[in-house]
């Protein structure tokens, strides 16, 4: 459910542009921020804050990959798979990730605590490859540094260890 304030402050990034349209990115991350997804409900309130119909909202929506369209994991991993990345071996990264985690790129680990994307491109090139994990940047990656980094946020989320 979107709230009145997370409406407001949509409202009020509008009123801030020569352009209300201008808003819509913004105000999809508030939306998103209140339901950890766009839901229907959340691009009908920046439609009606920014005064757009719901298709445009959508069409913005769904054409950025920082905006889900359906429930994520808490840690929503991003590897990087551009040429750069791809040079030095990031399928081999996303294999082994996907091993590890028991999921497939595009999907949520069952428990609802990982979920493992890919990304065209994060502007890491210089320390490929790369990912980020909600948003904070891990380089210089390897299947050992990603070990390694899975078991740490498996103890911050309180994780037993996995095999």
């Amino acid at each position: 459910m979107i709230s009145e304030q997370a409406k407001q402050r949509m409202r009020d990034l509008a009123s801030r542009y020569p352009v209300a349209r201008s808003a819509v990115m913004p105000s999809l991350h508030i939306a998103q921020l209140e339901e950890g997804y766009i839901t229907a409900e959340g691009l009908q309130a920046v439609a009606e804050a920014i005064n757009l119909t719901i298709d445009d909202v959508e069409s913005i929506a769904t054409f950025y990959t920082m905006y889900y369209q359906r429930p994520q994991g808490k840690k929503i991993i991003h590897v990087c798979t551009s040429i750069s990345c791809y040079l030095r071996n990031c399928d081999a990264l996303v294999e082994h990730l996907e091993q590890r985690l028991q999921i497939k790129r595009g999907e949520t680990t069952p428990d609802g605590n990982y979920s493992l994307k890919t990304a065209e491109c994060i502007a890491a090139c210089s320390s490929a490859p790369a990912l980020q994990v909600n948003g904070e940047f891990y380089e210089h990656m390897t299947n050992e540094r990603a070990d390694a980094l899975i078991d740490a946020l498996d103890q911050e989320l309180g994780i037993e260890r996995r095999v």
